[in-house]
């Protein structure tokens, strides 16, 4: 294992994306939305949350659901863009990263990739580099939200970096294990589509099927902490988070790697 070359495989995967035209096309749609997410449910939610008429109702509501403190948090605007991103990032990360190593399998050039470097090394660095990118969307979507709220309030601004700062952190730990199901999932399909189709149904016919089998057997329950994201529902309020449950994602994203890693090393290119 070369560290250097895991590197720079991981820089190339920020190439593709900041220095090719699909992958600026990409983040210009991604610019967008978040654009549109700025504008309105941030930008509109707030005095709609502190309004006299809406406030009592909103407090209740989020008492009933767990997230009071969240609703209380004088960083209002980074208290929702944790909600909408908690949701949103892992979903998002499933399709962005949906093409590590599928692609280059598909043109013939993995095997060329690999007389340069092995094979734990190509997956680790396409994996990282996935995850950088990953985190440096969160952290450009967290910044502007930041801004936003600084425009709104400056004396919060500097508390506000500082909770920002530790979001990025979190939400980067909860997208994790996304980017690493997708390294799995490409070395099992034969295209990036039908690698998303299937993280699709596994997150959706799978935790049907479990949710139904663990009704007759209650063991079965456990299985529920190998889809990524379990734990989202508990960490959305912010308050009294146990220390395992930020331990879940990264466990969860190792064990992924590992079996990636055994799939890979017996796959041919």
């Amino acid at each position: 294992m070369n560290i250097y070359r895991v590197w720079q495989l991981a820089l190339f995967e920020l190439t593709r994306l900041f220095a090719t035209k699909r992958g600026l096309l990409a983040l210009a749609a991604f610019a967008m939305v978040w654009l549109m997410i700025l504008r309105y449910p941030i930008g509109h939610a707030v005095p709609f949350l502190s309004s006299p008429q809406f406030s009592e109702a909103a407090q209740e509501l989020a008492g009933n659901i767990g997230l009071r403190e969240l609703v209380s948090w004088p960083q209002a605007e980074l208290a929702i863009f944790w909600l909408i991103a908690l949701y949103s990032f892992p979903l998002f990360s499933l399709f962005v990263c949906s093409d590590q190593t599928v692609g280059d399998r598909q043109r013939g050039t993995l095997r060329f990739l690999s007389l340069r470097s092995t094979r734990d090394e190509l997956l680790l660095g396409r994996f990282f580099g996935q995850f950088i990118i990953i985190i440096c969307l969160i952290a450009l979507t967290a910044l502007a939200t930041t801004i936003v709220m600084a425009y709104r309030a400056p004396e919060l601004a500097l508390s506000g970096l500082g909770l920002a700062v530790t979001l990025i952190c979190q939400l980067s730990l909860t997208a994790m294990p996304f980017i690493a199901l997708m390294s799995l999932l490409n070395l099992i399909c034969s295209s990036s589509r039908l690698s998303i189709v299937l993280a699709i149904l596994l997150f959706t016919l799978g935790n049907a099927l479990l949710s139904y089998l663990s009704s007759y057997l209650p063991l079965l329950d456990v299985l529920f902490y190998a889809f990524p994201g379990v734990q989202l529902m508990d960490i959305a309020p912010q308050t009294n988070v146990p220390f395992t449950l930020w331990l879940i994602p990264l466990l969860q994203s190792c064990a992924l790697l590992a079996l990636s890693i055994v799939v890979f090393r017996r796959r041919s290119l």
